[in-house]
């Protein structure tokens, strides 16, 4: 077994910018030798994504809103017309109105609940069931992105920690679901990140420097580090591991408490 992704197809959903986690995978599945498709949400990030694609080799973009039906079944239709089988999938979707990601989790509104729930963990499950019909024949792996407020708390993840706890669980049945048919799900859990998404969460920079100094590797994840374990989940190295969340946080999430330095 390699980890050689030579021969593989796989489809990128999530990509915002050049920092995004799904673009650090995106990198490194490809020069690992996968072929790459895109998914973007409306034109702007279309116009973002698309060079991107093209410096790596890819041509495949296609316009894709979870939320709606329609667009999913187009967007894998679209999948399925280019492409009989599909190997892999990045699910890197994930959405919470900014300005309940400070202060209490308390305050949380109905609406945004069920809007993050839905985008967040939910459209997981559907993007798995419209992929199942492309994977089925020779097995594939479905990959989506977690972090640990989803079973600790972390100040002011609020609503999100409820949301990517579904998800960590909506992996888990799934990969029962799928496993008979030789499709393993997995979720990455990296530690907080410089991205577009992780700014959005309150006192982001500061949760960084914190896990930077804590962790027992004294450092934050790096895409490419990301990348590779994603790279190894998807290629036959992962062929047996399935249903698991991997930490990619330096270990920060062993610590019951700062190192002693910082107490």
């Amino acid at each position: 077994m390699t980890m050689s992704m030579q021969g593989k197809r796989g489809l990128i959903m999530g990509v915002a910018n050049d920092r995004s986690i799904a673009w650090g995978i995106a990198r490194a599945m490809r020069a690992a030798g996968a072929d790459l498709a895109f998914t973007y949400q409306g034109e702007a990030f279309g116009k973002r994504v698309a060079p991107l694609a093209e410096s790596v080799g890819s041509d495949f973009l296609v316009d894709a809103d979870v939320t709606d039906d329609a667009s999913l079944d187009a967007a894998f239709a679209a999948l399925a017309a280019r492409w009989p089988t599909l190997d892999f999938v990045v699910h890197a979707i994930a959405y919470s109105d900014k300005s309940e990601l400070t202060g209490r989790f308390l305050n949380t509104s109905r609406a945004n609940f069920k809007h993050s729930l839905e985008i967040s963990a939910y459209s997981f499950i559907e993007v798995a069931r419209r992929a199942y019909p492309m994977m089925k024949v020779n097995g594939g792996t479905l990959l989506t992105l977690t972090y640990q407020g989803s079973n600790k708390v972390v100040p002011n993840y609020n609503v999100m920690g409820v949301a990517k706890a579904a998800l960590e669980s909506a992996t888990r049945y799934l990969a029962n679901d799928l496993g008979p048919d030789g499709i393993r799900v997995n979720a990455i859990s990296p530690g907080p990140m410089k991205t577009l998404a992780g700014a959005a969460i309150g006192g982001a920079r500061k949760t960084f420097r914190h896990t930077e100094l804590n962790a027992p590797l004294r450092a934050n994840a790096t895409l490419e580090a990301i990348g590779g374990t994603a790279v190894w989940l998807a290629s036959d190295a992962g062929a047996c591991t399935s249903g698991e969340v991997i930490h990619v946080d330096g270990g920060y999430h062993i610590l019951g408490m700062p190192q002693a330095e910082n107490l």
